[in-house]
Parts: structure tokens; C-alpha cells; sequence
């Protein structure tokens, strides 16, 4: 005890500086593996909870990483080209482009408990990021299309080329092309399904323009928002899906609750995340 009562200490200044750059020298180590790592330089003993105290005082928080596909020096480049070639289209430029996606839901959510340390509002930055190629298979496959005006989600199974042609750009695409006329940019990635010859014939024989997108480039995409509000509307719901079904109707219902200022706006981020990922030189964009 101090002289005024309070509670002694367990570490010193520079035993706090020392937990801190422990931390930030593997920022996925546990609070737990810090105060072992404390234990045995310093042979004194102090708990997960005085570390997470001290990492806190250092600014450091234990967050999950953002996870992201893997970016090559090549993709940088291609990234970094695209957004420059892109700079300067305006908001009505991209009024005219369809961007489209397909994303998983399933009835359990997301089951990875790893945690990082890192200061607030460094989550993008390189050593705060987990590259990941697969996300977990989950149960409903959804597609779905956003423009100003317009939206459309389509729901059944897994993605083919020939579904594609069928179910997407025979009855949805085409119909946005003959809507908006000659000024029409249809946006879809680099999955192999969207890659058939057959795929490519059809846009061709549908006079359906298609925007060139790079490679692992879904922060860009806008409707990657999109996405993440469809799954917090579905995982807030009063009674949530149980199974493959209710969790259709689910989605389906909450997309069509989404209010459509929220998809103007989405598209018209567009400007920014350009803008962004010329800033970071073609590298991840806090989408």
C-alpha cells in the first residue's frame, strides 16, 4: 500500500514500455502470453489483466483484424492503374454503372475468436490486416445488383456459367441495359463463372458494355457495404433465421427494408474509394 492508501503497482515505467513493445512486436499474441513473456525477463509475476491495463494506457486495444485477400505487387499495379484511369469519372458516370456480387450467408455467424492489438484507427493499416484467400462455405448464396434507382437479389444455390447467363444477365442485366440505353456499364469480378467464353458471348450478343475490374478488388466494389448492412439487418432481427429457408426470407425481406438513400450513397463512394486507393498506392481501402 502507498502512503495514501492506494494500491501498489506491479510494474514501472519502463516495465510498462516493455509490455507495450511486446505487444506490438506480435500483435496477435494473448495478454496471457505477454505476462509469460514479462514472467521470464523480468522473473515477476503479473496477471493477463494488468497487461491488458498497461496496453491500454500504451493505446494499444485488442480488436479482430480486418481480413483481406492477399495483394501481390502485381495486383497493387493493376489496382493502382484502374483507380487512376477511373479518377475522373463523376457521380453521373457512375450513376450509369451496374455493380454487382454474389455473397454467402449462413445461420451461424462468424466463429474466428482471434484478436489483434492495435491503436484506434489503425485498423487498415498493413500490420493490422490478416490476408485470407477462402471465407468459410456458408449455406445461401446471394446475387445481387445496385444502381441509383435500382436494386435486385436473386437467391438459389451455388453460382454457374450458365446460371449466370440464365438467371442474371438474361433476366436482370438485360433489362437494366434496356433501361438505361448506350450509356450502361455492367460490373461483375473476376470469378470464373463471370469468365466463360459463354458469359462473354452473351454480353457481346446483348450489346451489354462491361466494366474491366482488377483483381482482387472487392473493397472497391460498393456493394460491399451493401452487404454488410443486408448482415446486421438479418443478425438483429427479433427472430433470427434457423434455417435455410427462414434465412432466405430473411434476407430477402431485410434487402427490401433497405432504405434507398443508403444505395445512393454506396455508389456514389465510389469517388472516394478511388480516391483512396490511389492515396495507398493500390493497397487495402477501409471500404
Amino acid at each position: 500500500m502507498t502512503a495514501r492508501g492506494g494500491r501498489v503497482r506491479r510494474t514501472t515505467p519502463a516495465e510498462d514500455k516493455y509490455i507495450v513493445l511486446s505487444a506490438k512486436r506480435n500483435r496477435r499474441t494473448t495478454a496471457q502470453q505477454v505476462a509469460n513473456q514479462f514472467l521470464a525477463a523480468s522473473e515477476k509475476q503479473i496477471s493477463r489483466k494488468t497487461v491488458a491495463r498497461r496496453l491500454r494506457g500504451g493505446g494499444l486495444y485488442a480488436r479482430r483484424p480486418v481480413v483481406c485477400v492477399p495483394l501481390t505487387r502485381q495486383h497493387r499495379t493493376a489496382r493502382l492503374q484502374w483507380c487512376r484511369e477511373h479518377h475522373n469519372w463523376t457521380e453521373q458516370d457512375w450513376s450509369c454503372v451496374l455493380f454487382s456480387d454474389e455473397s454467402r450467408f449462413s445461420l451461424s455467424s462468424d466463429c474466428r475468436h482471434q484478436l489483434i492489438w492495435h491503436e484506434s484507427g489503425t485498423a487498415y493499416r498493413p500490420e493490422n490486416i490478416q490476408e485470407k484467400d477462402r471465407y468459410p462455405t456458408c449455406s445461401i448464396m446471394m446475387w445481387a445488383g445496385i444502381m441509383i434507382t435500382r436494386l435486385h437479389v436473386v437467391a438459389n444455390g451455388t453460382m454457374t456459367g450458365q446460371r449466370y447467363i440464365d438467371e442474371v444477365l438474361l433476366s436482370h442485366v438485360r433489362l437494366f441495359r434496356g433501361a438505361v440505353g448506350d450509356k450502361f456499364v455492367f460490373m461483375d469480378d473476376n470469378a470464373t463463372c463471370h469468365r466463360t467464353l459463354a458469359v462473354q458471348d452473351c454480353l457481346d450478343s446483348e450489346g451489354i458494355q462491361r466494366l474491366v475490374w482488377p483483381a482482387r478488388s472487392a473493397d472497391l466494389n460498393p456493394i460491399e457495404n451493401v452487404w454488410d448492412a443486408l448482415g446486421r439487418q438479418v443478425a438483429g432481427r427479433n427472430y433470427p433465421p434457423t434455417n435455410k429457408n427462414t434465412l432466405i426470407h430473411a434476407l430477402t425481406e431485410e434487402w427490401d427494408k433497405l432504405p434507398q438513400q443508403l444505395l445512393d450513397n454506396v455508389v456514389q463512394s465510389i469517388v472516394r474509394h478511388v480516391e483512396c486507393c490511389i492515396t495507398l498506392h493500390g493497397g487495402h481501402i477501409p471500404y
